[in-house]
């Protein structure tokens, strides 16, 4: 069987829109019809590594070499069309995707991390095709994965209600998703209920840290819900953990609104 690429990749791919985080690395196993070449297999256990790291060379080297040992391994495919976006070549990662998926239409990994792709090129149609191609795959042991990145691309191109039912089922399946918690709390103040937006947010605090939008995004519930106390305190971390950010910028510009 064929390892998928672990969710600490998946989340670079969309979350997209700074959103999502890993819930924790973690390799899904899924059927394949290909028996994989070991070499191919080590080399590119190896260049996702260095992907991780963010020595994009290295990394380069690598899954050619795996890709020079099985031009067929569609988990190098996946991981080299990762690195090409990383590093702004989205026609070269479009192929190496389009590659993944034609040598194994089962990878969901591959699936997941074309429908991101899809989404920040703007192809919605095709990105949630993608999208449900994975989710539909019975055996991929993180479907939550595919769900929340659903959700995140329906909620940047204003599908609230699309992207609130597949946030939801997400965090059905994984409720320690740290950006669809996020998603739900943006969703929860835009639709003011404040209430929700403060529980998500709060949610949000126990399964990873704080990141000048979360802040912010405390604030601005706080803010909502009359807690001058809660909100000051938000504002407090916002000022002296990232003070150059542009979530401190736009909490200087409201406060004499606010005072």
């Amino acid at each position: 069987m064929q390892r998928f690429l672990s969710w600490t990749l998946v989340a670079s791919a969309l979350l997209l829109l700074s959103a999502c985080e890993s819930p924790g690395p973690r390799d899904s196993i899924g059927p394949s019809p290909q028996t994989v070449n070991r070499n191919a297999e080590l080399q590119t256990r190896l260049g996702m590594g260095y992907l991780r790291e963010g020595k994009y060379e290295l990394a380069w080297q690598r899954l050619n070499k795996a890709l020079d040992a099985d031009p067929r391994y569609s988990t190098a495919h996946n991981a080299m069309a990762l690195l090409y976006e990383r590093i702004g070549q989205a026609e070269k990662a479009r192929t190496h995707y389009s590659a993944a998926i034609k040598h194994n239409p089962s990878d969901s990994s591959a699936h997941t991390n074309y429908g991101s792709f899809l989404c920040r090129q703007g192809e919605l149609e095709a990105a949630e095709e993608q999208f449900q191609l994975a989710i539909g795959n019975a055996l991929y042991e993180t479907p939550e994965i595919p769900y929340a990145n659903l959700g995140l691309c329906m909620s940047q191109v204003g599908r609230r209600d699309d992207a609130e039912k597949y946030l939801r089922r997400a965090l059905e399946l994984n409720p320690r998703i740290p950006g669809a918690l996020i998603a739900m709390s943006d969703l929860s103040l835009q639709k003011g209920e404040q209430l929700s937006a403060r529980a998500y947010i709060q949610r949000y605090a126990e399964v990873a840290p704080h990141s000048p939008r979360t802040l912010w995004l405390g604030i601005q519930i706080e803010r909502a819900l009359g807690d001058r106390d809660t909100a000051a305190s938000y504002a407090m971390r916002l000022k002296n953990q990232y003070p150059d950010s542009n979530e401190t910028r736009l909490l200087l510009e409201s406060e004499s609104q606010w005072q």
